[in-house]
């Protein structure tokens, strides 16, 4: 397989029978590998990711979360971060074999709890992109108000160069791709971000609630499966004091750096970001099932 192959559409139910619709690359036969996005972005965020993964042996599903691109909104607006850890559980039993899961941001906290709280989702390895146990508020507020433009955009040029603005250590997207539409939806006569606008009621309370690193790390330290910690180089969300923490207070946890990739390190340095995971992922495939 390349590359350049396009994805398979599939769905997935998810917590309470929620449908997550998901992108596959790979061969059925092949050990399963799930990529789960962060908050406020959509499955594409893997799309140069998926394919090469696959390429390497696994088949890669790339779910949209709950109320996240095309996958079903939570009817109730209710997007607790429980919520996001049952429809990953969900997705594992599906799947009927143990994947690995790499999540990132959101994704990675709601792996973390769905594998390291009863009843755990049984996973061959976890990797956890630039997400601990608890984040650098500042990081957190700034993400918040990038996504507070609710009220969207005029074209999708103009939603690109949003996205410059926000991350200025990265190339702008080309406003006239497939990456950044894939992003949006219209309303009206408006393009607005592919997400459910009541997420910011839950994330906006999620920054670092009292008690929360405390039961993150309870839970990664339950884990029976390797966790990889990757951290962006120049995140301002995990600091590397941070992600020091983390891995003294798990010891089956390791750590990897992607120099010169913030938050979104699979989107800032997508080779860089595979050559950090690629000899965890051998050893996890090279180890007994």
């Amino acid at each position: 397989m390349t590359a350049g192959t396009p994805p398979r559409a599939r769905s997935f139910a998810g917590h309470g029978g929620i449908t997550l619709t998901a992108d596959v690359w790979g061969e059925a036969s092949a050990p399963p590998l799930v990529l789960l996005h962060g908050g406020g972005q959509t499955r594409h965020t893997w799309d140069r990711t998926g394919p090469r993964l696959a390429a390497l042996g696994w088949q890669v599903i790339a779910p949209d979360l709950r109320g996240h691109g095309t996958s079903a909104w939570s009817a109730d607006g209710d997007y607790d971060l429980g919520l996001f850890a049952d429809d990953v559980r969900a997705l594992v039993a599906g799947l009927g074999a143990r994947p690995v899961i790499i999540g990132a941001s959101l994704g990675g906290l709601s792996a973390l709890l769905a594998a390291g709280e009863a009843p755990e989702a049984a996973v061959r390895a976890l990797v956890l992109v630039d997400v601990a146990h608890r984040p650098d508020p500042r990081g957190v507020v700034r993400i918040v108000e990038f996504m507070r433009r609710t009220d969207g955009f005029a074209s999708v040029a103009e939603a690109a160069a949003a996205v410059s603005a926000y991350l200025p250590h990265r190339p702008p997207p080309e406003s006239g791709g497939t990456g950044i539409r894939d992003n949006l939806r219209r309303r009206g006569d408006r393009w607005v971000w592919h997400w459910d606008p009541r997420l910011l009621d839950s994330f906006e309370g999620r920054m670092d609630p009292p008690g929360m690193a405390e039961r993150l790390l309870d839970a990664a330290r339950r884990v029976g499966a390797p966790i990889l910690l990757v951290r962006g180089g120049i995140s301002d969300v995990v600091r590397e004091d941070i992600a020091e923490e983390f891995c003294a207070g798990v010891p089956h946890a390791r750590r990897v750096d992607v120099a010169g990739a913030g938050h979104m390190v699979a989107g800032d340095r997508n080779d860089h970001f595979i050559d950090a995971i690629g000899p965890f992922l051998e050893e996890i495939a090279a180890a007994p099932r």
